[in-house]
């Protein structure tokens, strides 16, 4: 994908960069607007003598220490190295893909003052699958995503870790088979490296990409419990959603439609007068939470598309500008509210599972035959319970905290980095949740078929769409009605779902 001057991405644009490893090239007329922020920030330094933020002083609390010409290249390189102390497991390779991206993407603006070299570098790790170590931990997402840009960074002077072809790399050791020649950062470019909400705004754009795989994937397992539990169908009639007028829940009750069709004669014959609320209010829930996904997308593209290092280069008005358009306070917003959208997809899945293992609507106890001398998936539904216990632990709002860096210095601050690493977290637990329903639900309709004629099916309430999701699942994941080792076929079912 080539990068053209003026134009704003989208999360789908960019995504095939990410996960489908195309390339991504500048355009000549962003060559030509990077050349220019940087001619004129040499320029200007030259010929006006006074401390300029992070281009000629230290950083931070440091802002007062007015550094040497003869030592610019040198400060440039210490910020890289002193900023690199996150620590935890490293960040998954596609998150770390994304923040490249985003990267690359920000200082091709031409406001950040950096040479086409730097942006070579890392369009160079991009490109080549060379993709930096980063540990999850260190940022306080308000200086920019400091440490996690530090070790995003670090390949390109020459050190740090890369992950290549299923291996990892110490880059120090393999410079010339990752053809790694260290790059010598010049003013400005290590601190436009590290300033930016780049590692905040990778997590919430692999968030929303796979929230929206996981949404995807749980309309069709709520449309087989549905079905499996015999719901009603007339909670999605589209006057009701419409009457109300909420744009994400008229949309859920849509796309279950399109799963398990209203069928008024079969809901007529049905003994019971309505549903449990985790089945019918399935369109108001699940529609919350794409109402969220799509504000805190909204958000996230602006940010993407803007600027948000510190200080920013204008050119045209011949200015060098000090602010702080790395506070990440605008994402850390989003992705607490994105640790309740999905964690409630969890909250009401364990409830539909509690609801198919309880007895009702002429299926078993526990969906075993035998209860008593079996469990059957009791303890399914523990686990599901469990982890939805874990997902609100991990709700409490990051964005809520604030503590005092850089001597004071910088005395407020986002934990925007910390809420995108616990709403991973959280998602992680849904898929989790979510493969138990389906084990369930996918039990139950077995269950069902069990007691009908050859002719008769129990999943005639279904789309052929979600017939055949079912079908491709129970290739993975058989009902049986045997006690078995229940882990192992919940890890089966989420590889099946999700891959």
């Amino acid at each position: 994908m080539k990068i053209e001057s003026g134009r704003n991405y989208s999360i789908q644009d960019l995504a095939p960069i990410v996960y489908e490893k195309e390339t991504m090239e500048l355009s000549e007329e962003v060559r030509v607007k990077v050349r220019k922020g940087r001619l004129f920030l040499e320029e200007k330094i030259a010929r006006e003598n006074r401390p300029y933020y992070g281009i000629n002083t230290g950083f931070g609390e440091l802002c007062h220490v007015q550094v040497g010409h003869d030592e610019l290249e040198t400060l440039q390189l210490n910020l890289i190295r002193s900023h690199a102390c996150g620590v935890g497991p490293a960040v998954q390779d596609d998150v770390v893909r994304w923040m490249l991206v985003l990267k690359i993407l920000s200082l091709s603006k031409g406001f950040s003052g950096v040479r086409e070299e730097v942006l070579d570098g890392l369009l160079h790790l991009l490109n080549d699958d060379l993709i930096p170590e980063v540990p999850e931990t260190g940022s306080l997402g308000a200086s920019g995503d400091l440490a996690p840009l530090a070790h995003l960074c670090l390949p390109l002077i020459g050190e740090g870790v890369v992950h290549h072809s299923g291996e990892r790399l110490e880059v120090a050791d393999h410079r010339s088979r990752l053809k790694l020649e260290p790059i010598t950062l010049m003013e400005k470019e290590g601190l436009a490296l590290l300033n930016g909400t780049q590692y905040m705004a990778a997590m919430t754009a692999h968030l929303l990409h796979q929230g929206r795989r996981v949404v995807d994937v749980m309309l069709h397992i709520a449309a087989c419990s549905s079905e499996a539990f015999q719901a009603h169908t007339e909670f999605l009639d589209p006057r009701i959603h419409e009457a109300r007028g909420q744009i994400g829940q008229i949309e859920a009750a849509q796309r279950l439609r399109e799963r398990r069709p209203l069928n008024p004669q079969r809901d007529a014959g049905l003994s019971h007068v309505q549903d449990p609320y985790s089945f019918r209010c399935m369109p108001q829930v699940f529609g919350a939470t794409l109402d969220s996904m799509q504000h805190v997308n909204q958000v996230l593209e602006r940010e993407i598309n803007g600027v948000t290092d510190n200080p920013n280069v204008f050119p045209d008005s011949d200015a060098i500008l000090i602010g702080g358009n790395f506070h990440g306070q605008p994402l850390a917003f989003g992705l607490d509210q994105l640790k309740v959208a999905f964690s409630e997809l969890a909250n009401i899945s364990e409830r539909r599972t509690f609801l198919l293992l309880s007895g009702k609507r002429d299926l078993p106890i526990f969906l075993t035959q035998n209860a008593g001398l079996e469990s059957g998936l009791m303890i399914a539904q523990y686990t599901a319970a469990a982890l939805v216990n874990r997902c609100k632990n991990l709700c409490l709002p990051a964005s809520m905290d604030s503590i005092v860096s850089s001597n004071g210095q910088e005395d407020h601050v986002s934990m925007g980095a910390n809420a995108g690493v616990e709403t991973l977290q959280i998602l992680e637990f849904v898929e989790d949740v979510l493969a138990i329903e389906m084990i369930c639900a996918s039990q139950a309709l077995f269950l069902r078929e069990m007691t009908l004629p050859s002719s008769s099916q129990a999943v005639q309430g279904l789309s052929s769409s979600c017939q055949t999701f079912l079908k491709e699942f129970r290739l993975e994941v058989n009902p049986n009605l045997e006690e078995r080792i229940l882990s192992t076929e919940i890890r089966q079912s989420r590889h099946a779902l999700f891959g």
